[in-house]
């Protein structure tokens, strides 16, 4: 039989391989060595962890972080860079010495804004050949950048906090590996970089708060409110790290904004209408406002910089609310540095006038008091009548110092002493006018009386008056005394003839004034419109009512501002401000008089028009120039009055009113005079009758509404910038310009009279030396 295998083909013998010994052994130390790298990754990343709880503050993990990666990742140099939210801002802080400093730069900006903004981490091996490479640092620095790591700082929400960067791998270029163990380490440690920046900015809040409860608790114990104003100012300056603030308050008796403190500035004080300007609108409004930019904003009037060379860039103004809810002032801070004012400024200087509000109204309400504690005082003490205060038991409390002149004593010879002993036995008619008040408990007067003194014997007017308190009940008596001796007889004498306090002045100099002397003072002239027409349609009577209406309304005006009311010309007033006592703002009251007078003028005019009765109008004049005092006249009747070109001046002013059309002229005299900020332009150069010098004259705007000029300010500019091409001879410009301001309001008669002009100028050309001066031919 066959044997089956001989059939077959011959088997291939497989040779076994030979075992791997040497593959297997180094894929186990391949394994090993990664789990070894895995574990030493695990265990640095641990470390990070432990390191970073042993610190509190930011700058400590901001080091310890850098340290540790730049150390691990075999690196020259590492940063860690966080964003600030509200400057736009990547920042990382270096030590120098034992100051922190700061380094930042804009958040989109170089590598690492790059990396900020797509939150791609980016591993660069030539940094000079990338354009996102800013150079610059490098030559400061003197350091050579060769190549870079950097990878995003995000939250575990995804949340992009800032960047890590490592420069210069000692050895060789940064790997894929490295890329990867600096986001590993940077993710592990971004919980403490989390915690460690909101625990600086909850310090930092805290801090702030504690600061600002600490200004506020020492600003608002401070009553008196020049200084209370130094340290607000003071303390919102440095709160906002500005350069400069001012707070306003509202003057309720003239609708004005006042201030005496301005940071920076010369103490002055600025008063403005509580409706112009930014502080205005703000107090008007209730609302804040926060311009960044000043001169890009329309309300923005640059007058007050022209004046004080000062630049304003950017502003910021929030109105001070008391705690009835009623606004009582502003406060504007002006020019933070570093930037313009953010949302944290309003809401911090918002909270400051908040708390310092009660402060100021208290501060107010005590210089309020104190004010009128300080009147009440100079003027007993400046009165000429003897003032003398007992209480319920007839003992003598006070006594001002024209009573102790009257009654040759000192305080120590009469305060203290009962009635009965100090006036003794020679005077008991004052102890017998003094029951009668107390039992009739109205005052008594006793004229022309005897009153007996050691060494002479006095004619007194003398009055006895009930002292009661807020219950109406009697607390005691007031004694006063006007001494009619020789020299009190002679002054009650003048006194019919002329102002008290001239009379008084006279008696006091004698024949000294009667020479009369050069002033410098500010002379106002005020005249009613179309008096004659007026007077035929009132008749006589009625005449008179109206007169005696306006100037009691007019002569408020004038004393509120202690002018001096020279004379009445007719339906005209003539006044004067700097005699005979001088004040350095003569110019400046007597511009706020006119103001007021046109301002009462339309109150009144409105309550006429209510009864059917017509309106009145007036043109006002001021200049302000050396004038001659003195009394004029014969020894029979003399007046204290004043004369000089200044006076015609002003005179002649307000007779140009008419011929402009405007209400308030004053002369470039009084311009140049005057301390406060106004609406004025620049109306015309001229040369008045009767005179061979041009004068510049300007008109007064401030009283001026919205209903009575419209856009105002926008026409001002256009003004302005009109009689700029009328003088430059550029006709058709000026005529286009003074066309839009009587776009803007019709009624502008001397823009109306400037389009003439410039017809006229278009049409005869002046000489090559006109100056744009006018020749007044009338009066």
């Amino acid at each position: 039989m066959r044997d089956p295998v001989s059939n077959s083909k011959p088997a291939i013998r497989s040779v076994p391989a030979k075992p791997p010994v040497k593959s297997e052994a180094a894929s186990a130390q391949a394994v090993a060595g990664a789990q070894r790298k895995r574990l030493r990754q695990v265990e640095l990343l641990l470390e990070v962890s432990r390191r970073m709880a042993a610190y509190d503050t930011l700058d400590e993990i901001l080091t310890a972080l850098i340290d540790v990666t730049t150390e691990e990742l075999d690196a020259e140099r590492g940063t860690l860079f966080l964003n600030d939210a509200e400057t736009g801002e990547l920042f990382s802080r270096v030590a120098q010495g034992n100051i922190q400093r700061e380094i930042r730069f804009l958040n989109h900006t170089g590598i690492a804004g790059h990396v900020f903004t797509t939150g791609e981490a980016v591993s660069i091996a030539d940094a000079y050949a990338d354009p996102r490479f800013n150079r610059s640092i490098d030559e400061q620095t003197g350091f050579v950048t060769r190549n870079i790591l950097c990878v995003p700082i995000k939250t575990f929400k995804g949340e992009i906090i800032g960047v890590s960067q490592t420069l210069n791998k000692r050895r060789g270029k940064f790997t894929r590996a490295d890329l990867q163990l600096l986001e590993a380490l940077t993710t592990q440690g971004t919980l403490a970089l989390q915690s460690a920046r909101f625990l600086e900015s909850m310090k930092k809040i805290r801090r702030q708060e504690m600061e600002f409860i600490d200004v506020v608790s020492e600003v608002t114990a401070d009553i008196k409110l020049g200084s209370l104003l130094q340290k607000v100012m003071g303390e919102a300056t440095r709160l906002l790290n500005a350069e400069r603030s001012t707070l306003f308050l509202n003057d309720e008796k003239t609708g004005e904004l006042w201030s005496e403190v301005g940071q920076g500035l010369e103490s002055l004080q600025i008063r403005l209408p509580n409706t112009a300007g930014i502080a205005g609108a703000v107090f008007t409004t209730g609302k804040t406002i926060n311009i960044p930019y000043a001169y890009a904003d329309l309300r923005f009037n640059p007058a007050f910089d022209k004046r004080t060379g000062y630049f304003t860039r950017s502003i910021l103004c929030v109105p001070i609310v008391n705690k009835a809810g009623k606004i009582i002032g502003v406060t504007q801070v002006l020019n933070k540095r570093g930037g313009p004012f953010t949302h944290e400024d309003e809401s911090r200087l918002r909270a400051f006038t908040a708390q310092i509000s009660i402060a100021l109204e208290n501060a107010k309400l005590f210089a309020d008091v104190q004010q009128i504690k300080n009147y009440n005082e100079a003027m007993l003490e400046s009165m000429s009548n003897g003032v003398i205060t007992l209480d319920s038991q007839e003992k003598i409390v006070t006594c001002n110092a024209a009573g102790l002149r009257i009654l040759r004593t000192a305080t120590d010879g009469i305060v203290g002493r009962s009635a009965a002993d100090f006036f003794g036995a020679a005077n008991s008619w004052v102890m017998d006018k003094l029951r009668h008040v107390e039992e009739k408990q109205t005052a008594k007067h006793l004229m022309d009386a005897e009153l007996v003194l050691d060494d002479a014997t006095l004619s007194v007017n003398f009055s006895v008056q009930p002292l009661l308190s807020m219950e109406k009940k009697r607390i005691g008596w007031m004694l006063m005394l006007e001494d009619i001796s020789s020299e009190k007889r002679l002054r009650s004498t003048m006194s019919r003839y002329m102002d008290p306090g001239i009379a008084d002045q006279m008696v006091a100099n004698g024949a000294e004034m009667l020479g009369g002397k050069n002033v410098h003072a500010t002379v106002l002239f005020s005249d009613i419109r179309s008096f004659t027409t007026i007077t035929e349609q009132l008749g006589a009577q009625g005449t008179v009512t109206l007169l005696n209406e306006y100037f009691t309304m007019m002569v408020d005006c004038i004393q509120r501002e202690e002018g001096m009311l020279d004379k009445f010309i007719g339906d005209a007033i003539m006044a004067a401000f700097g005699i005979p006592v001088g004040h350095d703002d003569d110019a400046d009251r007597a511009l706020r008089t006119a103001i007021a007078m046109m301002n009462e003028l339309s109150a009144w005019n409105q309550l006429r028009a209510r009864e059917g009765k017509p309106p009145v109008e007036i043109g006002i004049g001021l200049n302000t120039d050396q004038v001659v005092s003195g009394n004029i006249g014969s020894k029979k009747r003399m007046d204290y009055t004043i004369i000089g070109d200044g006076v015609n001046l002003a005179a002649r002013l307000e007779s140009a009113c008419k011929q402009y059309g405007a209400h308030i002229l004053i002369s470039e005299f009084t311009y140049r005079a005057l301390r406060g900020t106004y609406r004025l332009r620049e109306v015309d150069i001229v040369v008045v009758k009767g005179k061979t010098q041009p004068v510049s004259i300007y008109e007064v705007m401030d009283f001026h509404t919205e209903d009575s000029y419209p856009s105002l300010v926008e026409a001002m500019g256009l003004f302005r910038n009109g009689v700029q091409s009328y003088r430059k001879r550029h006709w058709a410009a000026a005529g286009k310009l003074f066309d839009e301001v009587l776009a803007l309001n019709p009624h502008d008669k001397v823009a109306a009279l400037y389009i003439e002009r410039c017809a006229h100028m278009a049409a005869t050309p002046p000489p090559d030396d006109w100056d744009g001066t006018f020749v007044m031919e009338s009066k």
